[in-house]
């Protein structure tokens, strides 16, 4: 089983936004925002995180275009906007304001942390020593 901070490094900081109904499709099955940017040829967690760190208000427009275009459910055709709203208050808060922060540095943006980064670098200097010693056979 794959490990969940590997494929989603924000945990379920998004698992209310991704899990929430955005309306019922035309066989009447119920359509999650994770299916909904699924559909739309979107990384749902990508989008979310996108989404996370804009405004409440940026969110909102962003998430109420992406709905307005996807036909799948359609009373969202009408409703696009107010589900938009209630959509963009499920994202998390603080995350928001913590990746608008000036000043942070792109490792500490990175969603690669630091461990991963010193194993790849174990990784590249094994193959640098092992590849010198090596070639000369």
């Amino acid at each position: 089983m794959a490990d969940k901070a590997v494929n989603h490094p924000d945990g379920n900081n998004f698992d209310r936004f991704l899990y929430a109904s955005v309306g019922e499709d035309r066989n009447g099955y119920v359509v999650t925002v994770l299916s909904a940017l699924a559909r739309l040829g979107l990384d749902p967690w990508q989008e979310a995180s996108e989404l996370g760190a804009l405004s409440r208000d940026v969110a909102h427009n962003r998430l109420s275009s992406l709905l307005s275009g996807f036909g799948d459910v359609p009373a969202l055709l009408l409703e696009h906007g107010s589900k938009a709203r209630e959509l963009a208050h499920l994202l998390p808060q603080d995350h928001s304001q913590e990746r608008s922060r000036p000043g942070l540095s792109a490792i500490q943006r990175s969603p690669i942390s630091g461990g991963a980064i010193v194993a790849i670098l174990l990784v590249l200097a094994q193959v640098f020593f092992l590849g010198i010693v090596g070639s000369g056979e």
